[in-house]
């Protein structure tokens, strides 16, 4: 009998300082992922593709706005979970954008992981 369930959709970002811990998390729970659709910023989801060969759907980069069309899918019920790795330390002049996103997945009560100890938890769970 198939399973008519829908995949459960998960989004992807990390800030540049972040992208090698995205990209090696995801190495390390490729099974796991391949059974959700995932949804990243551009760069972050071009690494993931070409380290992992995990299919990605692909949204602008971050600091043109990648942020906000992910956030707005989250508002519009599209994304079951969120993983975005903050670099604490860099300097992001989208921070706007980024703030938003937090904010939308808080109002609409989706699971965010911001680093690698809290995305397990949730890859996990």
């Amino acid at each position: 009998m198939p399973d008519d369930k829908p995949r459960r959709v998960l989004a992807l970002i990390s800030h540049d300082g972040k992208k090698a811990d995205m990209v090696a998390f995801v190495m390390d729970h490729k099974k796991r992922l391949q059974d959700f659709d995932l949804v990243a910023t551009s760069t972050t989801g071009q690494f993931i593709n070409e380290k992992t060969g995990l299919e990605v759907r692909r949204m602008l980069s971050g600091p043109y706005g990648g942020d906000a069309q992910i956030a707005a899918m989250v508002a519009e019920g599209k994304i079951n979970a969120v993983f975005f790795f903050v670099d604490p330390l860099g300097k992001h002049p989208h921070d706007p954008d980024i703030q938003s996103l937090l904010r939308i997945c808080n109002v609409h009560n989706i699971p965010l992981a911001t680093n690698i100890a809290t995305a397990k938890l949730l890859i996990n769970a």
